[in-house]
């Protein structure tokens, strides 16, 4: 199975984008499913036709889903839900409804994970794309898996314990019930399959994560940011898409500065991802709405690739400790090596060699610390970061 998850900047065309890869890879002949885990979902207007929480088959191979927080939580979250429904009843809340109450912040990521997890395991789709939130949502959406782990490992097993122990003073004393053994034990549960899922996103043969921006310099810089902490955390980035790129046929006067400023910013793009292949979505004269315009679309940015084939695995960034320094690896083949020119901005580093310039936005951890040398290993440029901060 391959899974492609699509993010980037609110409004950036991601829905629009993820559907018509689906629709491609559909009519390759693959099972393929596009779900939506944006709580404002968009999808079902981009294929223009209505969606449930379950699956839909829009035509042949091809199948669209907006997940849902509430009608997840009743199929696959039954006791943890009456527990939480329990303890707010119990102080008579009445004014909003205990399904609403139960889903909290974070809960689609969730659900969403354990949905995708229980069709991989069910092999039952050749394909799953999803059209992920914007950026920071999509962060936490990845992160999730790790996070549980470290609350499962620190505390899950002290508040089990504790729980067992208190439960019988605690319900009568506050009139608020405790959680069941039961109730732990799905959480636990839960935690096991994020772990599973955790595998399957971090392996390079199975998930891809694609980044879409508009050559415009406010996504760029939210795009570059994304980027960096998807190869710190060693997601696979396997491609960009460029999308609403003004075409070169059109030659109306009032697209001219926009073209020049298009250029300026598609260069840009270039800088701040290369080696990772980028694609381009034409500003098409129509809405990119129902099916026949998603077909263009879809053939525009792959021409006649594989949509859903690897574009591009290994890892392009990553941050290693070393006593009291950083070094940041940066993967750049095929550079000039001979000359080397560093300028750090503040959360910015300009990497400029013989043949190459790339422009790439430091981890929080970096930023503030000073260059205390650079040099390449094989492909690979090794800058190492110290300064006051570590003195």
């Amino acid at each position: 199975m391959r899974i492609i998850l699509y993010t980037g900047k609110g409004g950036v065309g991601k829905t629009s984008i993820a559907a018509a890869t689906a629709l491609k890879s559909a009519r390759n002949g693959l099972k393929t499913l596009v779900v939506s885990t944006d709580a404002a979902h968009s999808l079902g207007d981009s294929l223009d036709m209505p969606l449930s929480p379950e699956p839909v088959e829009i035509e042949k191979n091809f199948w669209a889903q907006e997940i849902d927080s509430i009608h997840q939580v009743e199929q696959g979250w039954g006791k943890v839900q009456q527990y939480l429904t329990a303890l707010l009843t119990a102080k008579t809340i009445k004014d909003i409804t205990t399904e609403e109450l139960t889903v909290f912040p974070g809960m689609e990521d969730l659900l969403s994970l354990l949905r995708i997890l229980k069709y991989y395991k069910e092999n039952a789709y050749d394909v799953i794309i999803i059209d992920c939130a914007p950026t920071g949502e999509t962060l936490a959406l990845l992160s999730f898996p790790e996070m549980m782990r470290w609350w499962m490992t620190k505390l899950f097993p002290i508040k089990r314990k504790v729980v067992k122990v208190v439960k019988p003073v605690v319900e009568p004393l506050l009139g608020v019930p405790m959680p069941s053994d039961g109730v732990m034990g799905e959480i636990e549960n839960i935690h096991h399959q994020l772990d599973e899922m955790k595998e399957i996103l971090s392996d390079r043969s199975i998930t891809s994560i694609r980044i879409v921006v508009n050559p415009e310099k406010m996504v760029i810089k939210e795009a570059q940011r994304s980027f960096t902490y998807l190869n710190i955390y060693d997601f696979n980035v396997d491609a960009v898409v460029v999308n609403r790129v003004i075409p070169a046929n059109v030659t109306d006067d009032y697209f001219k500065v926009w073209k020049e400023i298009q250029k300026k910013y598609k260069e840009m793009i270039s800088d701040s991802f290369s080696p990772i292949p980028i694609y381009n979505a034409p500003l098409f004269e129509n809405e990119v709405v129902g099916l026949d315009m998603l077909e263009r679309m879809g053939d525009e940015i792959f021409k006649n690739e594989d949509p859903v084939g690897i574009k591009y695995d290994k890892r392009t960034q990553e941050v290693t400790k070393e006593g009291v320094e950083y070094i940041f690896s940066i993967y750049m083949p095929f550079t000039g090596k001979n000359e080397l020119d560093l300028n750090q901005k503040g959360d910015e580093l300009i990497v400029r060699t013989a043949n190459l310039k790339r422009n790439i936005i430091l981890p929080r951890t970096l930023q503030g610390m000073e260059i205390t040398g650079a040099r390449f290993e094989g492909d690979t440029l090794k800058i190492r970061f110290g300064g006051k901060e570590n003195e």
